[in-house]
């Protein structure tokens, strides 16, 4: 199991507020509640950061009181690129000023063509730099290894060297960063919505987990436990398949591409204030 060092398990265990900024990632997209809004990854590593607060018999875990001493807000949004969460969300999370924010951008823009990851990484760190003055804690996340991902495995060099600026960027900053890169069992495709962009219920799980073994919370389970085996399928499922994925998720994301449309247009944040689970 991934610890981190001492410095940060410290840094955990003053952790009572916490603020998640990005784009559909953070938001929760593919993991829908029962309610229609999206849960999340975030959401759900919130919850397992509220269990490590002691309530007042020291005691911690979902029975005790501490979930309602915790708080959390969820300022991510869909579509969003990293100069519109850097004008909208941060300037939200140094006014919260919570103990924890776990920053994820970037991702919209390396995929767009012709960008260049140099160049959104130094607005990466410049946003990083600023909230950094007025948070306790920043926390980064890389790139998914896209090796496996039709379509997004040609951009797979632009997004290592994107990673490999965001690690950087960390080490300069001291941010615990949440490594999505090296998570093997997020390479799987049951981790992956139908879209195939976004996280499954379970691929949401999986980053949760390992979010909180960054900072260095026991965990129920694995991250990278393995999946269990899946019955071959030929060719010919598969074809179709990525036929299917192609009519309904690539050419409307591409369709919005061209039209200038987001996904996020008209959608505003789920959790705009910091508020007991």
């Amino acid at each position: 199991m991934l610890v981190a060092d001492d410095s940060r398990n410290r840094q955990q265990g003053n952790i009572g507020s916490y603020a998640a900024i990005g784009d559909s990632f953070t938001e929760g997209v593919g993991d829908p509640g029962p309610d229609g809004t999206f849960v999340g990854w975030a959401d759900r590593f919130a919850v397992l950061l509220a269990d490590q607060l002691p309530d007042s018999d020291g005691a911690t875990g979902p029975a005790g009181e501490a979930h309602g001493h915790f708080r959390y807000a969820n300022l991510a949004v869909r579509g969003r690129l990293l100069d519109q969460i850097v004008e909208e969300q941060v300037p939200r999370a140094k006014e919260l000023a919570p103990d924890l924010v776990s920053f994820c951008a970037g991702g919209n823009d390396i995929i767009r063509p012709g960008t260049d990851p140099d160049d959104v990484a130094e607005r990466f760190e410049r946003a990083v730099a600023d909230l950094a003055g007025s948070v306790g804690t920043v926390m980064v996340t890389t790139g998914f290894d896209t090796r496996g991902v039709p379509v997004l495995r040609h951009l797979r060099g632009k997004i290592a060297t994107y990673t490999a600026h965001v690690r950087a960027i960390a080490d300069r900053y001291d941010c615990p960063v949440l490594d999505l890169w090296s998570l093997r069992s997020v390479q799987d495709r049951r981790a992956w919505d139908g879209d195939r962009l976004h996280l499954s219920p379970e691929g949401h799980t999986r980053v949760a987990l390992r979010a909180a073994q960054v900072l260095g919370i026991e965990v129920p389970a694995d991250p990278d436990q393995a999946w269990p085996p899946r019955a071959q399928r030929g060719a010919l499922e598969e074809r179709r398949d990525d036929i299917h994925w192609a009519r309904e998720y690539l050419v409307p994301w591409i369709g919005r591409r061209l039209r200038g449309e987001s996904s996020g247009d008209h959608v505003e944040a789920k959790r705009p204030d910091l508020l007991p689970l």
